[in-house]
């Protein structure tokens, strides 16, 4: 559900958002009174080009932010859960359960509704559900070869596992557990090169397709890296966490490798979308009041598309010229409204200007004059006059 309205916001958001900055923008900067630029002038488009590129960066700054909340913040993991650091120890583990154990177990835990039916039997099954996750944790945590699958994979490596981790859901080593988290990487990148190679063929994503080849690749060889690697991934060990830590002065947020790399994936979607709206605008051309996008790297077809909106904006100008022409011929002609003769004899006159000064004067036109009659006087004796 947050991915459809994820896309929805991507879809309409920054061109609603824009109008309203632009609109704010001009009731701050231009004084009351002073006219404002409008649609259709190339100043209005540059600002707007300017405006949507800031509303989309900051649109995206945003839904990295809403990734992090998500994983980290209202997310959790069997460390946390426990009140243990990733490095913790499994004696340190093991004696942080005893104590939850304590206060959690279903026997020492008085459940609320008592005499009331449902409400006890749901009170009870949320407390033994919460001891049955704390047991779960920590004998995932206290399993060398489950601890390292949990780090990868998350709660997918504890149903790999099985109950108690008896291997009953397909894996036990290393090996096991490597090997199904490569198969469902294998199939989900697969599936993000054929919609990415699908939506080129179809003609989207036609701006900085090679530099989405390159993101798609670079993810891959990271995550393999980060799922395969015995340790944690280092710019998130060395880097991100102990940043994390200290600008929010929580010592219990950190990343572990499989919510690291669910981090990467939503930010790698996120740039495409980015990539998609905000890439066309950096080249724009607005000088013609409108914004016209120009393909990075364009080669056969896409100067084939620039010339045609190029004609385009020829035809638009061809256009515009005609109307103001037909407005001044209108505004010449109106001292003679009315007046038959007047206009008879104003049209004539007007043809005769056009015949001599324009289709006359006209290079072409003379040179042919020219050369006809250069063949006609070819015969003629020398010193004759005329054209006979």
């Amino acid at each position: 559900m947050s991915d459809l309205l994820s896309l929805f916001g991507w879809t309409f958001l920054p061109n609603l958002v824009t109008g309203w900055v632009q609109s704010f923008y001009y009731s701050v900067t231009i004084r009351a009174g002073s006219p404002r630029p409008r649609p259709g002038t190339p100043r209005y488009a540059e600002h707007h080009r300017r405006i949507h590129i800031f509303v989309v960066a900051a649109y995206l700054l945003y839904t990295i932010y809403e990734a992090h909340y998500e994983l980290v913040v209202r997310g959790s993991n069997f460390y946390g859960d426990l009140g243990v650091s990733p490095d913790a120890s499994e004696r340190e583990i093991k004696s942080r359960f005893r104590r939850l154990a304590a206060l959690y177990h279903p026997d020492k835990v008085v459940t609320t509704g008592q005499g009331q039916g449902q409400g006890q039997q749901q009170s009870q099954e949320e407390v033994n559900n919460y001891f049955v996750h704390l047991k779960t944790a920590v004998d995932t945590l206290t399993d060398p070869v489950r601890r390292f699958a949990y780090e990868r994979f998350g709660d997918d490596a504890v149903a790999w596992a099985g109950p108690n981790g008896n291997g009953k859901g397909g894996c036990k080593t290393h090996r096991d557990f490597v090997m199904r988290g490569a198969q469902m990487l294998l199939s989900y990148y697969g599936l993000a090169a054929a919609v990415l190679y699908g939506l080129g063929l179809l003609g989207y994503l036609t701006w900085g397709k090679y530099e989405r080849w390159l993101v798609l690749a670079s993810m891959f060889v990271w995550e393999a890296h980060a799922v395969m690697s015995p340790g944690r991934p280092a710019v998130f060990e060395h880097l991100l966490n102990p940043l994390l830590q200290r600008v929010t002065g929580v010592m219990g947020r950190y990343y572990l490798p499989f919510q690291a790399v669910a981090l990467m994936r939503k930010v790698s979607v996120t740039v495409y979308i980015a990539i998609s709206q905000i890439g066309p605008l950096l080249t724009a051309d607005t000088s013609s009041g409108q914004l016209v996008a120009r393909n990075n790297g364009a080669g056969g077809g896409d100067q084939e598309e620039l010339l045609k909106q190029g004609l385009e904006r020829l035809e638009m100008t061809s256009r515009g010229l005609e109307q103001d022409v037909s407005r001044l011929v209108e505004l010449e002609m109106a001292p003679f409204a009315g007046d038959q003769e007047a206009l008879s004899s104003m049209r004539g006159k007007i043809k005769e200007w056009l015949v001599q000064n324009t289709i006359k004067n006209d290079p072409m036109v003379r040179d042919a004059l020219g050369r006809g009659l250069q063949r006609r006087r070819v015969d003629a004796p020398a010193g004759a006059k005329g054209t006979k």
